[in-house]
């Protein structure tokens, strides 16, 4: 197949700053570079002039951030999406976004072929192909990663000085950190030895719990059905309260995770992570749910739906119908998850520490131990029975 024009999924870092070279040298090819923004913040500043420096024909630049919320982060939340209960999946969300609108301008500027900068035993790259496959099976997906000669990240740094690419990181660097709104993960480097901690100078938005202030903070959110919408009483767009949260979260070392994780191609990663704003926001969507659904939809929820999603997400089936099929499930639990959760954050801990909610299904008359309680004693007796009464014909036979 012959490759005329390649739109590339950009960063502005090493990876895809050395891919831009790369496609133009191996494919003889026009590159068009496509950046999201997600929450990035400055790093995105220097991109459009790396971009056009290397080589670049065509450079897109778009704010996503809104669309990232809505669409993509809050979903998530709602569903309860944590990946094997450790990390938030902020870069696994943001890969079908970025996927979905390379296809498009691939489609609009007459592309071949979409490019990515992923490697070869990561996950990203999987998100971005199957995206591709998923919306338009014709174009080519090119991963130099996966093709060209170089074997380390140290190659690539050479290969970027000979051909005057400017990057900012170095051997004695070598972190690759992706980031957006909703979280912000460090791999590379000594973090590749998981019984080393990870060094204070890769965290950005997070201080160490030891240095955060000697006094808790108390915070308040709103959400109707299922989404966040005040902080503190203050109505917020989904974007500005992430950001808010980011802040509040960070100063106070709420966040960090570091561990062992799965990914799909069957290796394990040491991953790190910081996300404030995620942190805080599932464990009151969770709280809040506690106290608006019943027993059986928490139960079925979490064993069925949260943790599949989380995987689909993860496993880059975001545009199945199967995570379509799960969204309308979602959406129809969330009706009544709506009120208020009180937080508190204090030296890298957030704990849930008051719920309210128009439609709470607490009884405060059937829990009490006090005077006033309303709970019928007298029908324990007969329910126990009953429902121990298969254990106790098993070991009526098992006696005899």
């Amino acid at each position: 197949m012959s490759i005329k024009k390649v739109v590339l999924a950009y960063s502005g870092g090493l990876d895809t700053s050395v891919c831009l070279k790369w496609l133009q040298e191996e494919y003889s090819a026009e590159v068009i570079t496509y950046t999201a923004d997600l929450g990035q913040g400055k790093e995105l500043d220097p991109v459009e002039g790396i971009a056009t420096g290397t080589g670049a024909v065509k450079v897109f630049i778009e704010d996503l951030r809104e669309e990232f919320v809505k669409n993509y982060v809050f979903p998530a939340l709602k569903a309860g999406a944590i990946y094997e209960s450790r990390y938030v999946l902020a870069t696994a969300l943001a890969r079908p976004l970025i996927g979905k609108r390379l296809v498009e301008i691939a489609e609009e500027e007459g592309a071949d072929a979409v490019a990515h900068g992923c490697t070869g035993k990561g996950n990203d790259q999987v998100r971005f192909d199957v995206t591709t496959m998923a919306l338009n099976p014709g174009l080519k997906v090119i991963a130099p990663v996966r093709e060209w000669d170089m074997k380390s990240r140290e190659e690539e740094i050479e290969y970027a000085k000979k051909h005057k690419i400017p990057i900012t990181v170095t051997k004695e660097s070598p972190y690759s950190i992706d980031a957006n709104l909703w979280g912000r993960s460090i791999e590379c480097g000594i973090l590749e030895n998981p019984w080393i901690e990870p060094p204070e100078e890769i965290f950005e938005t997070t201080i160490s719990p030891e240095d955060a202030p000697d006094k808790p903070i108390y915070i308040e959110i709103d959400f109707i059905s299922g989404e966040p919408t005040k902080l503190d009483g203050k109505e917020m767009s989904p974007v500005d309260l992430i950001a808010s949260l980011t802040k509040i979260g960070g100063a106070n070392g709420v966040g960090r995770v570091s561990y062992v994780e799965d990914r799909l191609v069957g290796i394990k990663s040491r991953e790190t992570y910081e996300n404030p704003a995620a942190t805080i926001l599932f464990d009151a969507h969770k709280a809040l749910e506690e106290i608006t659904l019943d027993r059986d939809m928490v139960r079925y929820k979490e064993e069925k739906i949260s943790h599949e999603y989380s995987r689909l997400v993860y496993n880059g089936l975001w545009f199945s119908p199967l995570r379509e099929a799960m969204d309308a499930f979602v959406k129809a639990s969330q009706k009544k998850v709506t009120g208020t959760v009180r937080i508190k954050l204090y030296k890298g801990n957030c704990s849930v520490v008051g719920v309210k909610s128009p439609y709470s299904l607490y009884d405060q008359a059937m829990a009490t131990y006090e005077v006033g309680d309303m709970f019928d004693h007298t029908a324990a007796e007969g329910f126990i029975q009953l429902w121990g009464l298969p254990l106790k014909i098993k070991a009526a036979r098992e006696k005899k």
